[in-house]
């Protein structure tokens, strides 16, 4: 009897320690692996200084765009935007559990980082001079141009003078949503976010969506049966950069330092592969960095 109760016992252990290492395993997150957290220091009275003795940053990203930034299964944004943010906060010795993702939109982007609210912006933001005149950017990081999203029956819409007089989604707010008015004559179903577009496409209540290419290839993915892009071709570059408070010059050039450094020692294309590389198999290459 004594052995048998010796042998359960060593079992439960076993059971017990079999059980607690699965549970760390699972504690892992969503995206890449994270980027290992560098122990820097910083020029007193900077922005990287000031975020790294917090030990804490507050980033805007979307929480709705499949591939760049949408909410993972765990409440916690997942994409290649996000990918972005974590690396960028390694480098002031943060890791990503102290970071904060704060939803933004793009009516909401500008605001935000004027308000404070957050500390940085990576949310498919397109830098535009417009937008300069509020924030400042550091980038660009990424290239995408604007397309048109169609219902996957309809062959009427293949490029953006097709849709003259005739009722598009986008976000209010939007660089492309400007264009397709004003360059292409659409008539604009404005929508809060670009996932309000869809059911509005779906009924066919609007003979398109429009965005960034990327953005709309990460909802033909989701739904192959229901949505395809207009056209493999693009009618703009949209710049893709990171927004922060205007004139914070030390702050921008140290941010533009980093991905400059992440397309050399192999960060940026790993961020990418594990996120948007999913689906769109042409790998980008990190565009010139402004330094206006």
């Amino acid at each position: 009897m004594k052995s048998l109760i010796t042998r359960r016992k060593s079992l439960l252990v076993a059971a017990s320690a079999a059980l607690a290492l699965s549970l760390s395993a699972c504690g892992g997150g969503s995206g890449s692996s994270p980027a290992p957290v560098d122990k820097p220091s910083f020029a007193a009275g900077t922005t990287m200084e000031k975020l790294n003795k917090a030990g804490k940053i507050v980033i805007g990203t979307k929480f709705d765009q499949p591939l760049f930034g949408q909410k993972g299964l765990d409440g916690k944004p997942v994409g290649f935007d996000v990918e972005i943010g974590k690396s960028i906060a390694a480098k002031l010795g943060i890791p990503a559990d102290k970071i904060e993702w704060v939803e933004t939109v793009s009516a909401n982007r500008e605001s935000f980082i004027e308000q404070g609210r957050v500390d940085i912006v990576i949310a498919t933001y397109t830098i535009t001079d417009a937008r300069k005149q509020k924030v400042s950017f550091a980038g660009p990081y990424y290239q995408a141009g604007q397309a048109l999203l169609v219902n996957k029956d309809d062959n009427s819409i293949t490029k953006p003078e097709d849709v003259k007089g005739k009722k598009v989604c986008s976000v209010t707010g939007s660089t492309p949503a400007k264009t397709i008015v004003d360059k292409y004559g659409a008539d604009l179903v404005p929508a809060a976010n670009y996932t309000a577009c869809l059911e509005p496409l779906r009924n066919k209540q609007v003979v398109a969506v429009t965005t960034d290419n990327v953005i709309l290839a990460g909802y033909v993915d989701k739904e192959p049966d229901a949505f395809k892009l207009a056209s493999d071709q693009t009618f703009t570059k949209e710049p893709y950069g990171i927004g922060l408070k205007k004139d914070d010059t030390v702050f921008r050039n140290w941010i533009n330092d980093q991905l400059e450094a992440f397309g050399k020692d192999g960060t940026y294309k790993k961020a990418w592969e594990a996120t948007a590389g999913k689906v769109i198999k042409t790998a980008p290459e990190l565009p010139a960095i402004s330094r206006y």
